[in-house]
């Protein structure tokens, strides 16, 4: 008998890498989750209360403590150490630490064989997404960013609460950083296949409660709304995580958003930021491009200069 036991490393296990173990335990996604904090008792105290939980699953997943010296054998190594903004509404404002957590943390990972995935979770998560494909030295189809895959699924959420239908029947995307620059890209946002501008001029009495620009600052803000009134977001973002595990996992070939480093996609190159990509066992196989109109391409020409601007402040 062949065995193809599928590991995943979570590196950071404070509210977001501990929430994406949970998902991934219950969703029963791999076999081995090693779990990697700067403090060992936290991790295996996490490690514990999570073996706690196989009793009451579908599958068994073996739960343990690790260093970056164990990756080796990883194949996902998700990336959840970081921290939050201490004041204002910008990610951006913690690039400096991320730098510093990150530095040390890619070349311990890579110095022990490691030739798996990275995901980036830890904000900004388009800089860290393209400092650690930097850092790192691996192609880039096997680093990518939870991006904008949680604000896509608040925008379809959102939108679900006003028509209303399973947010699920809501497609489209958030494009651009995940961040203060990123917007709906509105003209592929479909309800059961119908563009969701159609049904607002079809109906324009029914729904003249919803107001585009109201549902992308809404989406925008969903983040800080929750951070201010509980100090962190983390249920949403741990089952962004653990989408995109299985989809890499299971070689899905779904499309979802995700933080992708471009090489002529888009117009754009040498950063990282959200769009929509075919993610498979290789990691990001195709970035998909979007036949946007010219506000849209502005704004996200718009977005990626922000981007652009703040790796300039990165020394890599």
């Amino acid at each position: 008998m062949v065995s193809s036991v599928r590991k995943v490393a979570i590196v950071g296990v404070g509210y977001v890498g501990s929430s994406c173990a949970y998902a991934l335990i219950n969703q029963s996604i791999c076999d081995e989750i090693m779990l990697i904090d700067r403090t060992p008792d936290r991790a295996y105290a996490q490690a514990l209360d999570l073996s706690h939980c196989m009793d009451f699953i579908n599958a068994r997943t073996k739960m343990y403590t690790g260093t970056y010296e164990q990756c080796g054998n990883m194949d996902i190594v998700v990336l959840c150490a970081g921290t939050y903004p201490v004041s204002g509404n910008n990610r951006l404002d913690v690039l400096d630490t991320a730098y510093e957590i990150h530095k040390d943390m890619i070349g311990r990972i890579m110095d022990s064989g490691f030739e798996g995935i990275f995901i980036a979770a830890s904000n900004p998560v388009d800089l860290v997404t393209y400092m650690v494909w930097k850092m790192s030295g691996l192609p880039r189809s096997q680093v990518l960013g939870s991006g904008t895959s949680i604000d896509t699924s608040r925008l379809k959420t959102l939108i679900s609460e006003f028509l209303p239908v399973d947010p699920r029947s809501v497609h489209g995307y958030v494009l651009g950083e995940h961040g203060e620059s990123q917007f709906p890209a509105w003209s592929h946002v479909t309800v059961g296949g119908k563009p969701v501008k159609d049904i607002l001029l079809q109906h324009p009495q029914r729904f003249a409660h919803l107001k585009l620009d109201d549902i992308a600052l809404r989406t925008k803000n969903a983040g800080w709304d929750i951070y201010r009134r509980k100090g962190s977001t983390h249920y949403g973002i741990g089952n962004a995580l653990a989408h995109i595990v299985r989809s890499i996992l299971n070689d899905d070939h779904k499309v979802t958003a995700v933080s992708a480093v471009l090489d002529g996609e888009y117009g754009q190159r040498g950063l990282a930021v959200g769009v929509p990509a075919i993610i498979s066992r290789q990691g990001v196989k195709e970035i998909v491009e979007l036949n946007l109109t010219e506000n849209e391409k502005e704004q996200f020409a718009a977005s990626c200069s922000i981007i652009a601007e703040a790796i300039q402040r990165i020394d890599l």
